[in-house]
C-alpha cells in the first residue's frame, strides 16, 4: 500500500500568512503605501533570522516599492508591510512614503475626465 501524504505540494506553503505576522494586519505606526520606497540597512545575513525577514531585506538592497517587495518575496501586501514595519522598529530598514499633494483642483479634473470616460463606455 502506497504510503498517503496529508498535503499536496501543489497547494502552496503551509504557513498562513497571518502566523508570519503573529495575527497582526496593520503595519504598526508607519503609513506604508505600496509606493512607500524603502531600503535596507547593511547587511541582511544574520544567523537566527526569520527566513520571511532575510528574504524582505534581501529584495531591499537598493530602494523599492512595498509593491516590489511584496511580488519579490511572494507574501501577501498586508503581510509584507506588517513585516516590513517591524523591520523598521529595528532599525533595519529606512523608509520614505510619497508626498500628499492632492489638490481639489486635481480631483476635480480627474473625476470628471472618470466620468467622461464611463459615460463613453
Amino acid at each position: 500500500m502506497a504510503e498517503d501524504s496529508w498535503f499536496d505540494e501543489d497547494a502552496g506553503p503551509l504557513v498562513r500568512p497571518f502566523a508570519l505576522t503573529r495575527g497582526r494586519t496593520r503595519p504598526g505606526r508607519y503609513d506604508l503605501d505600496m509606493i512607500t520606497l524603502v531600503v535596507a540597512i547593511g547587511s541582511h545575513r544574520e544567523p537566527g533570522r526569520e527566513p520571511e525577514y532575510a528574504r524582505i531585506l534581501a529584495a531591499c538592497q537598493r530602494p523599492v516599492s512595498v509593491a516590489e517587495v511584496s511580488a519579490t518575496v511572494d507574501l501577501p501586501l498586508v503581510v509584507v508591510k506588517v513585516l516590513l514595519s517591524d523591520l523598521i522598529e529595528r532599525g533595519e530598514l529606512l523608509f520614505r512614503s510619497p508626498p500628499r499633494t492632492v489638490s481639489p483642483q486635481t480631483d476635480r479634473v480627474v473625476l470628471q475626465a472618470v466620468l467622461d470616460g464611463v459615460r463613453n463606455l
